[in-house]
């Protein structure tokens, strides 16, 4: 099966799960041609083919509650009940029991493109090492959620930087749509009870939002609330790409486990109900992209954070008594060298893709 009766195949069978909106699908395809990194972002499931052909001798050992389609655009900042700043993973869309190594190989793979298309000015081995070092001390200290209040200076300062302004923030929220769709009801049930009591009628509208997920239901709620506004999204939750790749036919969903497991301080508005994932939409409850990254950053710290986070979200699910035996030096060179070989096959499908769309 080659990338084009993949994503055919993919989008069939997503579309037993959920509606999928052609046009938004559609851009999905677009920006998959643009970039190699929109491009891995938009195809886990094809990932999770060349994962398995590709990886083979890895992919089953030292199995965890894996995050899936992690990317170094998949980390953002949101607030807890206590008001800190809190950053981390902030997407859970295809959390499978897979091995350690998925996530720390994607990450990778992630970063090796962004160098390529130059969004990223780091020395890409120098990347790798210090994300896996990152990862390393995590595991020997068991974990510690990244609370930017009296520490991360350096890390509060990408969170806080002006890209991510309350009013541009709140000026994005106007190109959003009218809501339309069979399961927009649904979705503003839902929503209307995540919206705290106000005396303001909330306004709904649809989100084209994400790369991965893009296509699928997503809405959104804003409300006036004693003199700002206040947004909450839901999201369609759908099965992993990895039961389509595997064949698999379960329908289970394994997010509010890894949440529950995980070396994490709650985001309060982060919850699934009734098949939809809930959240707060805020100027610093988001994701953080690349774009939005301040010019003066240390992308070395930044990647030895990641790798630590990467293993607070492992560490609940991971066996104990494997942790001596991950990244020792054996095995920091066979993750070093699937980086390698999922790049290549990566730049292939991308290369397939583009010359398909170019038709």
């Amino acid at each position: 099966m080659n990338i084009i009766e993949a994503t055919a195949s993919y989008e069939k069978w997503l579309s037993g799960h959920m509606p999928l909106n052609a046009a938004d699908i559609a851009i999905k395809h677009e920006r998959m041609a643009a970039s190699s990194f929109e491009f891995l972002r938009a195809t886990f499931y094809r990932w999770m083919q060349r994962w398995d052909e590709t990886c083979s001798e890895i992919k089953g050992r030292h199995p965890v509650l894996a995050v899936g389609d992690l990317h170094i655009e998949n980390f953002g900042t949101w607030r807890d009940l206590d008001g800190r700043l809190i950053w981390g993973v902030n997407d859970f869309d295809e959390v499978f029991t897979l091995s350690y190594a998925i996530d720390l190989v994607r990450l990778g793979v992630s970063a090796g493109l962004a160098v390529e298309e130059k969004q990223f000015s780091i020395d890409l081995d120098d990347a790798i090492e210090s994300m896996l070092d990152g990862y390393q001390e995590a595991l020997e200290q068991g974990g510690r959620p990244f609370v930017l209040e009296e520490h991360h200076r350096w890390l509060r300062k990408i969170a806080m930087n002006e890209l991510r302004d309350p009013e541009i923030f709140w000026k994005k929220t106007k190109s959003w749509l009218p809501p339309k769709g069979k399961w927009a009801p649904s979705a503003k049930k839902i929503l209307v009870s995540a919206l705290p009591k106000s005396p303001g009628r909330p306004q709904f509208f649809r989100r084209v939002a994400g790369l991965g997920s893009l296509g699928r239901p997503r809405f959104t709620a804003v409300i006036d609330c004693h003199g700002g506004k206040i947004c909450r999204e839901a999201k369609a939750m759908a099965p992993s790409a990895c039961l389509w790749a595997r064949n698999h036919h379960q329908r289970s969903q394994h997010t509010e486990e890894l949440l529950k497991k995980a070396k994490r301080v709650p985001d309060p508005i982060y919850y699934v109900k009734d098949k939809w994932l809930v959240r707060r939409l805020a100027p610093h409850c988001s994701r953080i992209e690349m774009s939005h990254w301040p010019k003066k950053r240390d992308e070395m710290e930044l990647m030895w954070a990641m790798g630590f986070e990467t293993a607070n979200i492992h560490w609940g699910s991971l066996e104990k008594k494997d942790v001596g035996k991950i990244l020792t030096k054996k095995w920091r060179r066979k993750i070093i060298d699937a980086i390698e070989d999922m790049t290549d096959v990566t730049l292939e499908d991308w290369r397939a893709w583009r010359r398909f769309s170019l038709k």
